[in-house]
């Protein structure tokens, strides 16, 4: 996979494939948003889903750990889909958990789905400063500082080929990035609904996640 370099503040940004970020000089990677054992939450109401979303979801951050090797991990809120789902947790998966924060420090911004993470590896805190980037898990509309966040999980269209085409992104502009949900059963908001949009009035970049690689277009202007 390649990922796409970007400047942002004194940092240089590497936006990942995956839906990951990797802060070069702080050797930081950065996920949002996955939603642990939602498929579990889901069979709790009566849904039932494919009960795997978990460990799918911890194998490919585990891949993207191996592959930048971080100081440090951040998961930017959300992480898991309700407030028991850590309870809910297989041993296995909770393993690899502990697996990675043997490797890298691991710091839990907390989301508004988030329950008591004190069980789990790592530090929990409401919103972490690097430098001058912000790291939360929900965009500020006013915001003095160089911010990464989730919460929103965008996502946006393109046409190729007479086929429109929906992926998850990232959303940039100026002093903000936003991440696409990591997790495996995430749905998405678009970026031109107003939720996202009111974040950025002078429009922006979106980077779609394809397979390998991402896709760089413009953000309409609000």
């Amino acid at each position: 996979m390649t990922a796409t370099r970007v400047p942002f503040h004194d940092e240089i940004l590497l936006l990942d494939p995956s839906g990951a970020v990797f802060l070069s000089a702080a050797r930081m990677l950065v996920v949002a948003d996955l939603h642990f054992e939602k498929s579990s939450s889901a069979a709790l109401q009566g849904s039932l889903l494919p009960p795997y979303d978990t460990r799918i979801t911890l194998l490919k951050l585990q891949r993207v750990v191996n592959l930048y090797q971080p100081m440090s991990l951040v998961f930017l809120g959300d992480s898991f889909h309700d407030r028991t789902g850590h309870n809910r947790l297989h041993t296995a998966d909770f393993a690899l958990l502990r697996k990675l924060a043997a490797k890298t420090r691991i710091i839990w911004v907390t989301g508004n789905h988030d329950p008591d993470l004190d069980s789990l590896p790592g530090e929990i805190v409401p919103c972490w400063q690097e430098g001058n980037i912000c790291l939360r898990h929900e965009a500020q509309i006013i915001n003095s500082h160089y911010e990464i966040s989730g919460h929103f999980h965008p996502k946006a269209s393109i046409m190729t080929r007479g086929k429109r085409i929906t992926r998850p992104c990232f959303a940039m502009h100026n002093k903000r990035l936003m991440l696409p949900a990591f997790g495996t059963y995430t749905g998405g908001l678009d970026v031109n609904a107003a939720g996202i949009a009111s974040l950025f009035p002078a429009g922006g970049q979106v980077f779609l996640l394809g397979k390998d690689r991402l896709f760089r277009f413009a953000m309409p202007i609000v």
